[in-house]
C-alpha cells in the first residue's frame, strides 16, 4: 500500500509532542492542583427559591411554635359567627373594595392594625387547608363550616394543613412588611366563597340583618280596591235636663 509523502515526518512530530506532554506531567509536584481552563469553570448561579407545595411547607420544615390563646379569643358579637382575628379589636387601616369584575382592581379583604409578633387568631372554627409561604409572604387559609374560606397574611404559621381549629385558636404570629401598612404591622384578612367570590370580612363580625317579608296570605292593596277605613265613632250626646 502506498503512503503519502511526508508521513514519516508527521509521525516523528507526533512522537516529539507526546514526549513533551509526558515530561511536563512528570515535573508537576505530587499533590499540586492543576487549574482547569477558564472556559471550563462553571458560572456562579444563585439557587432558585423553593416554594412550598400546596397544603404546607416542604417536608422536614415544621411550623413555628403557636402563640398562646389570649383571653377573650373567639367570642363573636351576639348573633354573629365570626370574631376578630386580632385582640383587642384593632383599627381598620384599609377597608374591603370589591372589584368591578372578576380580575379587576380592588381590595379583596380588610387590613387590620397590629404589632409584629402579635397572635393571629382564626375568626371561626374550621380546618387549615394551607399554611406556608406564597411569593415570600406567610399565608394561612382555613375552611369554615358555612362554606367560606378565610385567609390571614403575612403570618408566621404555627399550624399545619389538616389541623382542626376552634374559633379563636392562634394560627401564627403577625409579620411586618404588608404593603401600604401605615403602622408597624398589618394583618390582611380575606374571606371568599368558592374561588373568586370575595366578601367583606367585617360584615361577618355583625349579626345577620333580619328582613321582614309580607305574610303569604295577606291581601295586596290595589288602586281599584282601596283599603277600607272605619267611620269615626259618634260623639257622646248630652243627657236632657242635665
Amino acid at each position: 500500500m502506498s503512503r503519502p509523502p511526508g508521513w514519516r515526518a508527521g509521525l516523528r512530530a507526533g512522537a516529539v509532542l507526546l514526549a513533551v506532554v509526558v515530561i511536563g506531567v512528570a515535573l508537576v509536584p505530587p499533590g499540586a492542583a492543576v487549574a482547569a481552563p477558564a472556559s471550563a469553570a462553571p458560572a456562579s448561579v444563585d439557587p432558585a427559591p423553593v416554594e412550598p407545595a400546596p397544603g404546607g411547607p416542604p417536608d422536614g420544615v415544621g411550623p413555628a411554635p403557636a402563640p398562646p390563646r389570649p383571653p377573650g379569643a373567639g367570642i363573636p358579637a351576639p348573633g354573629a359567627d365570626y370574631a376578630w382575628p386580632l385582640l383587642p379589636p384593632p383599627a381598620v387601616t384599609a377597608v374591603f373594595r370589591k372589584p368591578a369584575f372578576r380580575y379587576g382592581r380592588g381590595h379583596r379583604g380588610a387590613d387590620l392594625a397590629g404589632s409584629p409578633g402579635q397572635a393571629v387568631l382564626v375568626a371561626r372554627e374550621g380546618v387549615v387547608v394551607f399554611a406556608g409561604r406564597i411569593a415570600g409572604r406567610g399565608v394561612v387559609s382555613v375552611d369554615h363550616p358555612d362554606g367560606l374560606r378565610s385567609t390571614y397574611e403575612p403570618v408566621t404559621a404555627g399550624v399545619v394543613a389538616g389541623a382542626r381549629l376552634a374559633g379563636g385558636d392562634p394560627v401564627g404570629t403577625l409579620e411586618p412588611g404588608h404593603t401600604g401598612c401605615p403602622v408597624a404591622a398589618c394583618l390582611h384578612w380575606g374571606v371568599r366563597r368558592e374561588r373568586l367570590d370575595h366578601l367583606d370580612p367585617l360584615v361577618l363580625l355583625r349579626p345577620p340583618r333580619v328582613r321582614l317579608l309580607p305574610w303569604e296570605g295577606a291581601p295586596e292593596p290595589t288602586e281599584d280596591a282601596p283599603a277600607e277605613v272605619s267611620p269615626p265613632a259618634p260623639a257622646p250626646t248630652r243627657p236632657a235636663g242635665g
